[in-house]
């Protein structure tokens, strides 16, 4: 039956294209049929085929024609010799042979790709319901011209792209006597059974386990069947039987046995026939019902039976609504189908065909185009119900029932033959009135749309026309075979239908297409990006008048569609919804004539009919609930969707943005409302939401919970809940219960939505219920029996430490997490304009003081209030206190901080509160209690009940929000003192605190923590504060008393500190150390209160003699070092500080003799000179290890399996083996005599595999260290890996990847296919894939079994160096010299990350142990690591002098190791601690400083390519000016301050503003590196010099080029202009130095005598002199005038790289290479001071001049900007910083560690590497001063202490 229809069509008709395309479909067909005569069968026709084709081309010449018939004829051939058929294979090779085909060609070329054939596609469908006819897309020829008469139409390729599965109910497969979840579950069971025989093949062994076990089990059989007869039974008891118990009760019809479907049947009839008003929605049940019936259910009289009751009815229904009579025609239509689709024919005209004719044509007349095109549709149906053959049926059978979308897997429909349905399309054309034409369509200019809306013509005319009543159209048989290719997901093929229909540009299968392409549209269902298709065909159909016509009517019908979507009346998806507003947008900007109609559908907004789409809500309860008596849960769910509603009430929201992680650009941002709902739209589990405290986190969880509340529908729909973390009690368990316990839910209805339905939790305050816990995992969800929800989670950003994801990721700590599951994005702070909505709402809801402009002007003149008001609760507080804090006039002088915004609004609440208080009623007894409270001051009182009530919480529940008190349970408990009494009670009710029930907590966490931190300092306690306050010399350095600075104290201050601090302090009892929002509250009240950082120094001097002291130094030190307070030449010694975080603090020239220093973090700090001997330094931590020098450079590293041993390869081809237990080496593996590019470990540890440059890759054993095998190359080899098995050797040389069998040494395959050099290759985690890079810039990933290429990588715009897979394998990295590195997804080849921040080439790659994060290292000298999830930087780790050649993480993650050119490998813990940076200064190297005219500020530039400018007294940074693209080289201050010049690597010169921060010129002209730029005395013009050899004078007004200047023969490396602007000076690489007239442009004079690059040139303040330094080591004094050398000035060691004269000229400060600077006497030519202990080159060195003395600043390559004091003492001249701005690297010059206890071995190298002298104490040494005689040795062991122990192990 099969083949008949395919063998049986008419042939003749075909030309010789379509009869060689029908040859193909028969010939692929023959080639894959299993069964040999099958094959035969099509082996003959398409032999048939053929030769039509050949005689239909006697007629044409095409030489392409010529080639497909002869190939086609060769491939038959080989078939039938395949089969044995000798005699017709030799008959078909000759014809091949006449045509011009080549049998020995044929065998060798590749054959050209067929369909899927016929058999495949048949046998595809009954295995998967998504299977589909793949007609021959790619044969020889394309469908597209499949008849010569039709247009080809072409729509964008990515436009249903590819056939999807229809969508299928997946249900769980319930155990016996299990209670069922729904009726389609119970559907999807009884299917599995009816067709347990046919299907049992194709089933999923889960499935078929199931189906097996229930096929024993009788008793279960005879429950589900029973189950199904009872849900009809209630249906018939339901009275009203509404649209949902009509759904769920016909979704029965397939699996219902023949007496119950009857049954079922007769229920609907009786409704219909008995009913007063018609019941459309069993009307449109009985459709449904008809559709679904199992085959032998019903009969013709049946159907005759109910269309003669329609007929009957339908004479009522005149005086119903449009809408209503719309809606009843669609389930008429569908009931005609059903009728249509069943082949009744005979029906009696008279009684039936005929009045059911009438009214529909009566319909025509109709107003709504909408109803017309139904009644047409429906009237199209009705002619092909009496028909004995109607045209649709001869392209398409009703082969099998459907089950609604259920048991799709079982019973889907067979595909379409598209080829023959679109045939057979044409033959109902032909036969129609003989030769119907296609509809014409009616020209209507759309500047005349409006108009004819108007008067009701033209649209209604034109759909008349269209929707003809006459006779029988194609167009309605078109769109039943698009409603099969649509159930059966075949979109290719409906896309293919649609295009090339010969009724395509008929307004009514135009209109039919639109609807049903809204449908899917719509349709939640369908997947994202089919339901994306469908909106952008939709946007084609409206767009191409070329292709689809200029119907109005279809166009507005289009316009309306996507007006619908963009509203979210039919959309589940805000996805959705976004991309059709976006095409509605594109079509608003289109200039074409449609815009009149477009304006008119925009105005009259969506339409009344809602498109169709397939979901099925169940009513409340279902049927199937009351079959199995399930608890209501649905009332109890609307109380609390109310009572949520209410306590949101009228709250102001303003939707947040978002990024992906806090490093994250601006630009990145993304709607965070979005995002939240397209991670609910999607699979994924878990969102964590961070964010910093008051951005917005609970705000945001209470709209999203409102939204979605709004959006629930009915128990189909997930259900938002809402949990307040700190509320509940051990959130790690059973939660979601807990939380709905407290919402008076029952245990059964508990229970009945753990195992039925679906939840959002909104889970809010992570951080606050100080959770460690994952709760995904700890509450089990979505596992078997657990609760079903996605989970939407936030907490403080601050509150998470490294590798946080595994708190929240979906897996375990024992079991991989799986990322896919788990997203996140951090709350962005409000933007500028959103501050502004923010304000105008809130002026216009609570009418303040002030208004709206006032609040806008206080933004614009307070300094920092626009970042304090960038957070949402900081925002809210401002704008209540702001009025009070000040008066509009004095904005100009006004200073806030956060703490103060909190002061004043804690006392304005507690006023308030006092007020109402007052008005209030009070008990006589109350009142007495209020007005002593008032007269003692009711704010200090609140104050004082706020603090006391924070550190009870912090002491008695250690910080947990939430205090639950009872009266009877909590009688005598602390909690008494807080909420019994009189007093406190008037308190509590007067303070900023909440309640729910017996629970109370702040109304925000970080008011919590502000009482915590006001009890730490307050300002307004007068028992605190000393007599005297000590107000620094300086701001942010220390200027103390007593040790910390002994020669200025004085009586007084010695008396004030000798008192005793606050024992009861929290600063005493808890550690702060890592609460980070409490320290900023603390950070504040430093800056802002002398007298509190005065306290702080006092714990930190009275720990040096007291321990009792240690944790409040230790807390107190951790706020000064956050606060930004220097200590800078400050007596520390002794103080006990274990514990402390000191990171990126700066300790220049200190004594911390005999200190207490253990745990404390070290991380990045700056401690220059300082003395640390004696000191206890046990535990701390320095975030890098020691790095391994070697005499060559690094090329390569690897660690072993185990992390036990290190091994680098060097540039002189040694291997050097380290114990990672000690960083020795161990072993020298010598044999290679070029580069070791490449070292790999094998799986077990035991091999060393290693490539070099000198052809060949070595094996070596581990154990001897000796070479067990060489494999020798052609060229040299650039990369090797090791197959995760062991069993193979992968190795990269020349452009083939080689694979070899490491015991044989033999070459089994090489893998061809790069077009250049083979730089890298790596195995994936499985050893499934080979990754290869080249330096034809892509990335090939290779089958390892067959070695074919399985996909290629674009994108790099340079070559490939370096590649590794994700440990998981879905994700790899590349990392190439393009300066980038991207994060490919190896399922679908996209690149989902390019991570960009290196400022050069990239080499190296790698991924950490669990995939989470990525390490890159290239030629800018630094590494850096990144998370893999956001792409985001997450640390730049700098240090090595040159290029990093290699980066590779040890096996627990916890290390990353660094090598490269300057011969060292570093070694960076990345284990403690967050990985964010927390420097204020440059990331790389800084190459230019200068201090402003007025000297009140210092602008600095470098590898970073940001300009920033610092405040110079108090090293405020200011600002951050960024534009420049690559490294920022010279930098100067206008005369008058306002305006800088800057140039840079990028050929640009740029004038800021320095007020604004705006760029006022970008100047372009150089065509090399600018190297530097001087402004004219008069500041009208800039000079600039260049690695073009150019000197170039800039108009700074108009950015003009005045002037070029040539001469230098090399690169010019500085200019300088002489003091009375007459002249420059210019050094250069020509070793020359040349001074230059700036009116006319000539040199004249040349200055020799250097021997080497001349970097910098300087004049005096006098103008007679000039100062040069050269890469020679020396600075030289020449005479202006005459060009004489004065002096020589010799000492640098090395480059001296700036030289600048001093303000009065008589000293000349010179940076070198060498790490120094120095100080010259310009009058005697003497080096005066030499500054060492710098980290890396002094690159760059201004003078400031202040009224306190003169200073210098210097910019070194270590990244630093450092402000010092020159202090001349008559003949001696010292230097002495003041501050530093560093980027976060450890320096430790010249620090002093003699006899230092507790550092391990490792940190006491690191200190050494890093220029600290003496020698530290050893552990052992230590241990035995206190060992007299062997017979202690025992004894005294075990006294030593636990971490002591720890070190000696």
């Amino acid at each position: 039956m099969v083949f008949g229809g395919i063998v049986s069509s008419p042939r003749a008709y075909l030309t010789a294209q379509q009869a060689l395309e029908l040859a193909n479909v028969y010939l692929d067909n023959a080639i894959n049929a299993k069964d040999a005569d099958i094959s035969m069968v099509l082996c003959h026709d398409t032999e048939v085929s053929l030769s039509l084709a050949k005689k239909s081309f006697k007629h044409a010449e095409n030489q392409i024609l010529v080639d497909g018939i002869a190939t086609a004829y060769m491939d038959l051939g080989k078939l039938l010799e395949r089969h044995g058929h000798d005699t017709e294979a030799q008959a078909s090779y000759k014809k091949a042979e006449k045509l011009g085909g080549n049998v020995a060609d044929s065998a060798q070329s590749p054959k050209p790709s067929r369909s899927g054939g016929i058999i495949r596609s048949i046998k595809d469908t009954f295995h998967s319901a998504g299977g589909s006819y793949a007609y021959a897309s790619e044969h020889r020829s394309s469908l597209t011209q499949h008849k010569q008469h039709h247009d080809a139409v072409k729509i964008p390729p990515y436009i249903f792209t590819k056939n999807v599965s229809p969508p299928v109910a997946d249900f769980k497969l319930p155990e016996s006597d299990e209670r069922l979840n729904s009726t389609p579950q119970l559907v999807y069971c009884l299917s599995l059974l009816q067709d347990s025989q046919s299907a049992d093949g194709i089933l999923d062994p889960t499935v078929r386990a199931w189906l097996q076990s229930v096929m024993k089990d009788a008793d279960e059989q005879e429950r589900l069947h029973t189950m199904a007869t009872d849900v009809i039974r209630a249906f018939k008891r339901d009275e009203i039987k509404d649209s949902k118990v009509v759904v769920e009760v016909v979704c029965l019809a397939p699996v219902l046995k023949k007496d119950a479907f009857h049954g079922l049947l007769r229920e609907f009839y009786s409704g219909i026939d008995h009913s007063g008003l018609l019941n459309y929605h069993q009307v449109e049940g009985l459709a449904q019902l008809i559709q679904g019936a199992d085959h032998g259910h019903l009969g013709a009289d049946d159907l005759v039976k109910i269309l003669e009751l329609l007929s009957t009815r339908l004479r009522d229904t005149h005086q119903q609504s449009t809408q209503q009579i719309y809606q009843l025609t669609v389930a008429v239509s569908h009931v005609l189908d059903a009728m249509a689709d069943t082949k009744v024919a005979g029906l009696d005209r008279e009684k039936l065909h005929e009045p059911l004719s009438i009214y529909l044509k009566e319909l025509q007349e109709s107003k709504d185009p909408h109803l017309v095109y139904q009644s047409a549709y429906a009237y199209q149906a009705l002619l092909c119900v009496p028909d004995n053959e109607t045209a649709w049926q001869a392209a398409m059978r009703r082969t099998g029932k459907l089950v609604q979308g259920v048991s799709g897997l079982v019973s889907a429909a067979k595909s379409l033959d598209l080829i023959k349905f679109i045939e057979g399309l044409e033959n109902i054309q032909k036969g129609i009135a003989g030769t119907s034409k296609i509809v014409e369509i009616v020209a209507t200019a759309y500047k005349d749309v409006t108009s004819l809306a108007q008067n009701g013509q033209g649209f209604l005319e034109s759909l008349k026309e269209g929707f003809s009543f006459e006779r029988k159209r194609d167009w309605y048989s078109a769109l039943r075979g698009a409603d099969t290719l649509i159930r059966n997901g075949e979109l290719v093929s409906f896309r293919k239908l649609v295009c090339e229909a010969p009724c395509r540009l008929d307004p009514a299968f135009q209109w039919g297409v639109c609807q049903r392409l809204g449908e899917i549209a719509a349709d939640p269902v369908w997947d994202a990006g089919t339901r994306r298709s469908a909106i952008a065909f939709l946007g084609e159909i409206y767009k191409d008048d070329v292709v689809w016509g200029q119907q109005p009517s279809v166009k507005q019908w289009v316009l309306n569609i996507l007006i619908q979507m963009a509203s979210g009346s039919e959309n589940r998806s805000q996805l959705n919804a976004t991309v059709a507003e976006t095409l509605l947008q594109e079509l608003e900007a289109s200039s074409d004539e449609k815009q009149a109609l477009y304006r008119m559908c925009r105005e009259n907004g969506p339409i009344q009919y809602p498109l169709k789409i397939a979901t099925i809500e169940l009513a409340t309860p279902s049927l199937l609930d009351r079959v199995q008596n399930r608890p209501d849960v649905e009332v109890n769910l609307r109380l609390l969707r109310k009572q949520r509603t209410k306590e949101r009430g009228n709250a102001m929201y303003i939707p947040p943005q978002a990024k992906a992680s806090m490093q994250a650009a601006d630009i990145d941002q993304f709607p965070l409302m979005e995002k939240v709902k397209e991670f609910l739209d999607s699979d994924q589990k878990v969102f964590l939401l961070l964010g910093d405290s008051g951005a917005g986190k609970s705000t945001f969880s209470r709209e999203l919970e409102y939204d979605l509340w709004q959006a629930y529908k009915n128990k189909t729909d997930r259900i938002p809940l809402h949990i307040n973390l700190p509320t509940i009690d051990k959130p790690e368990h059973d939660m979601i219960a807990k939380q709905l316990r407290r919402a008076e839910f029952t245990e059964p209805q508990i229970r009945e939505m753990k195992h039925y339905r679906k939840f959002i939790l909104i889970c809010d305050g992570y951080d606050e219920s100080q959770q460690t816990h994952n709760l995904y995992m700890g509450n089990r969800l979505n596992q078997q029996g657990e609760w079903n929800a996605q989970m939407v989670i936030s907490c403080r950003t601050e509150y998470l430490g490294n590798d946080y994801r595994d708190r929240f990721q979906p897996g375990s700590r024992n079991h991989q997490s799986d990322s896919s599951q788990f997203q996140e994005a951090v709350v962005s702070p409000f933007s500028l304009d959103m501050v502004h909505d923010y304000i105008q709402q809130y002026v216009s809801i609570h009418q303040p003081l002030w208004q709206t402009n006032d609040y806008k002007q206080a933004l614009e003149l307070i300094p920092n209030l626009q970042d304090l008001m960038s957070n949402p609760f900081l925002m809210t507080l401002s704008l209540e206190v702001l009025p009070r804090m000040m008066d509009p006039g004095h904005l100009l002088t006004a200073r806030i901080s956060r703490v103060a915004l909190y002061d004043h609004f804690i006392e304005q609440w507690l006023e308030r509160g006092k007020k109402r208080l007052a008005e209030k009623d009070l008990a006589p007894q109350m009142r007495v209690v209020f007005e002593r409270l008032s007269a003692e001051g009711f704010t200090l009182n609140g104050i004082g009940y706020m603090k006391k009530l924070a550190v009870a919480i912090y002491r008695e529940q250690g910080g947990h929000p939430v205090v639950e008190y009872s009266q009877m349970n909590d009688e005598g408990s602390w909690k008494d003192d807080f909420f019994r009494y009189k007093d406190k009670q008037l308190l509590l009710e007067a303070s900023p605190m909440t309640r729910n029930g017996n629970q109370h907590r702040f109304i925000h966490r970080s008011l919590l923590e502000y009482g915590l931190a006001r009890a730490v300092f307050d300002p307004q306690d007068k028992s605190k504060l000393s007599a005297r306050e000590l107000v620094s010399d300086r701001r942010r350095s220390v200027s103390s008393t007593l040790s910390f600075e002994s020669q200025h104290e004085s009586e007084e201050a010695t008396n004030t500190h000798g008192q005793e601090p606050d024992p009861n302090s929290p600063l005493v009892w808890k550690n702060l150390v890592n609460d980070h929002s409490l320290l900023q509250f603390l950070e504040d009240r430093v800056q802002q209160e002398p007298n509190f950082k005065r306290q702080l120094l006092g714990y930190i001097e009275h720990s040096k003699k007291d321990k009792r002291w240690r944790k409040a130094a230790a807390n107190a030190i951790t706020i000064l070092v956050r606060a930004g307070i220097q200590f800078i030449n400050t007596d520390l010694q002794g103080i006990q500080i274990p514990g402390a975080d000191l990171s990126h603090g700066v300790f220049d020239s200190v004594r911390l003799q005999e200190a207490d220093l253990r745990k404390v973090n070290f991380r990045g700090v700056w401690l220059r000179q300082t003395d640390l001997s004696r000191s206890q330094m046990a535990g701390v931590h320095f975030g890098e290890l020691p790095m391994l020098t070697e005499d060559n450079g690094v090329r390569s590293c690897a660690y072993s399996p185990d992390g036990k041993s290190l091994t680098v390869g060097l540039f002189n081809g040694d291997i050097g083996v380290y114990a990672t237990s000690s960083w020795e080496k161990i072993r020298t593996l010598k044999g290679h005599t070029g580069w070791v590019r490449r070292i790999v470990y094998s799986p077990t540890g035991n091999q060393i595999v290693s490539c070099s440059e000198d052809r060949t890759v070595r094996l070596w054993d581990v154990g001897s260290g000796t070479c067990v095998r060489i494999l020798s190359h052609k060229y040299l080899v650039s990369g090797v890996a090791y197959s995760p098995q062991g069993d193979k050797v992968a190795s990269a040389s020349g452009r083939a990847v080689c694979l070899w069998d490491p015991v044989t040494g033999n070459c089994t395959r090489s893998l061809f296919g790069h077009d250049g050099w083979v730089t890298c290759v790596a195995y994936s985690p499985k050893g499934d894939q080979i990754a290869s890079g080249s330096r034809d810039f892509t990335v090939r990933l290779w089958n390892a079994e067959t070695g074919d290429c399985s996909r290629i990588l674009y994108g790099h715009s340079e070559g490939v160096d370096e590649i590794a897979f994700s440990p998981q394998g879905h994700q790899l990295a590349s990392a190439s010299t393009d300066m980038t590195v991207r994060l490919w997804d190896l399922d679908t080849g996209v690149c989902r990350h390019v991570l960009a921040g290196h400022t050069s080439a990239i080499y190296s790659v790698d991924y950490s142990p669990g995939g989470g994060h990525v390490t890159s290292g290239g030629a800018d000298g630094t590494a850096r690591l990144w998370d893999a999830e956001t792409g985001i930087c997450l640390q730049t780790l700098t240090g090595h002098g040159n290029t990093v050649l290699i980066v590779k993480y040890s096996p627990k993650g916890d290390q990353v190791a660094s090598g490269g050119w300057d011969k060292t490998v570093r070694l960076w813990d990345v284990s403690g601690g967050s990985l964010r940076v927390q420097s204020r200064g440059h990331s790389q190297r800084v190459c230019s400083v200068k201090c402003s005219p007025k000297g009140d500020q210092i602008a600095s530039g470098g590898y970073d390519t940001t300009i920033r400018l610092w405040d110079a007294q108090s090293a405020a940074c200011l600002k951050v000016l960024k534009g420049h693209t690559e490294t920022v080289t010279g930098i100067a201050y206008s005369p008058q301050g306002n305006r800088i010049a800057t140039c840079g690597g990028d050929n640009t010169v740029r004038l800021w503003n320095v007020e604004s921060g705006e760029c006022l010129h970008i100047l372009t002209g150089h065509l090399g590196f600018v190297q530097d730029v001087a402004f004219s005395p008069q500041g009208h013009r800039v000079a600039s010099v260049s690695n073009d050899k150019s000197v170039r004078f800039w108009d700074v007004a108009s950015g003009d080029c005045c002037m070029v200047l040539n001469g230098h023969e090399a690169v010019i490396i500085g200019v300088v202009y002489s003091p009375d602007g007459k002249q420059i000076a210019t050094g250069s690489s020509d070793c020359t130095i040349r001074l230059w007239n700036v009116d006319n442009g000539i040199c004249h004079r040349t200055i020799k005598g250097h021997e080497a690059d001349v970097n910098v040139v300087a004049y005096s303040p006098q103008g007679n002199e000039l100062a040069s330094a050269s890469d020679d080591m020396t600075v030289r004094l020449w005479d202006a005038e005459s060009g004489e050398c004065r002096f020589i000035l010799i000492g640098h060691r090395d480059f001296v790289r700036y030289v600048v004269y001093s303000p009065k000229g008589d000293l000349l400060a010179s940076g070198s290479q060498d790490k120094t600077m120095r100080l010259w006497d310009t009058h005697l030519g003497q080096c005066r001071a030499v500054i060492r202990n710098f980290q890396d080159t002094v690159r760059t060195i201004d003078w400031n001049l202040a009224l306190d003395g003169m200073y210098l600043v210097t910019g070194c390559f270590d990244g630093s900007v450092l402000k010092w004091q020159v202090i001349e003492e008559e003949s001696q001249c010292s230097v002495q910083l003041q501050w530093g701005a560093t980027n976060g690297t450890l320096t430790m010059a010249g620090a002093f560690m003699q006899d230092v206890r507790g550092l391990t071995r490792p940190n006491k190298h690191l200190l050494k590497q890093r220029g600290a002298v003496g020698e530290p104490e050893d552990l052992f040494r230590e241990a035995s001063k206190r060992v007299m005689t062997m017979a202690s040795v025992v004894s005294k062991l075990k006294q030593v202490p636990n971490e002591a122990v720890q070190e000696l192990s």
